[in-house]
């Protein structure tokens, strides 16, 4: 199959600077997406470091014997020592972290990993999952039962993270196989889309969008119309029949 991708991000309407991160593969290996917390040059520096320590291994190790989820889990780890470091070194962004969201072609197969609320999605024809578990006090809630998913779109800790890279206790990453088929895109997300815009709506801009650089470019301008509150990353994937 063939492969298209893009990245778009955007300050948004409201913050000043620009706390996410992204970067895909110019051979279309690997894509990562990071959402970074802590304070204006916290944020930046977090997600940046983040986005910066999964490339260069995942770069470096790339062709190693080593099996794909071992690598995924190898590299969210390294990244978030390396945030750890920083905030050592630099004790003024001590409450810095970040989310991650990395998928990866590898050995003839799709891999996912993740920490935090930042997305992954499938879209196929008519058909939108999302394939990532918020890592938030809300998602566990909804887990549980707690709350409704109507609730947790405006309860007032939506955004309150139970994991995220940059802490001592990391222990949660959520590492799996993705099925994809001709057709198919793969977005990855910060929550400055979908704090904004629906899952219906982001479904019917990916159906509308006959590219990936117009549905980029369209989800993010739906995020800024409907307030723009946040940064907004999208990094978008599709698979053709060769």
């Amino acid at each position: 199959m063939k492969r298209h991708f893009t990245g778009l991000t955007d300050p948004g309407l409201v913050r000043s600077a620009n706390q996410d991160s992204y970067y895909f593969d110019p051979e279309g290996r690997f894509f990562i997406v990071a959402d970074g917390m802590g304070g204006h040059a916290g944020g930046e520096q977090a997600s940046r470091i983040a986005a910066e320590t999964i490339r260069k291994t995942l770069e470096a190790r790339w062709k190693s014997s080593d099996k794909s989820d071992e690598l995924l889990k190898a590299v969210i780890k390294e990244a978030n020592e390396a945030i750890l470091v920083d905030q050592v070194e630099h004790p003024e962004r001590q409450d810095m972290g970040t989310t991650a969201v990395v998928v990866i072609f590898r050995q003839k197969q799709v891999w996912r990993a993740h920490v935090g609320d930042s997305r992954l999605y499938r879209f196929n024809s008519d058909r939108l999952e999302q394939l990532t578990e918020d890592h938030t006090w809300v998602g566990k809630a909804m887990k549980v039962g707690d709350i409704t998913a109507e609730q947790a779109k405006v309860h007032p800790w939506r955004h309150v993270l139970s994991q995220c890279l940059g802490r001592k206790d990391l222990y949660q990453i959520e590492i799996d196989t993705i099925e994809l088929e001709a057709g198919d895109r793969l977005l990855l997300c910060s929550d400055g889309l979908t704090e904004e815009v629906e899952d219906d709506q982001i479904q019917s801009i990916l159906e509308a969008s006959d590219t990936p650089e117009k549905a980029a470019t369209n989800l993010v301008e739906a995020a800024k119309e409907n307030g723009g509150s946040d940064n907004v990353t999208v990094v978008i994937i599709g698979e053709e029949a060769a």
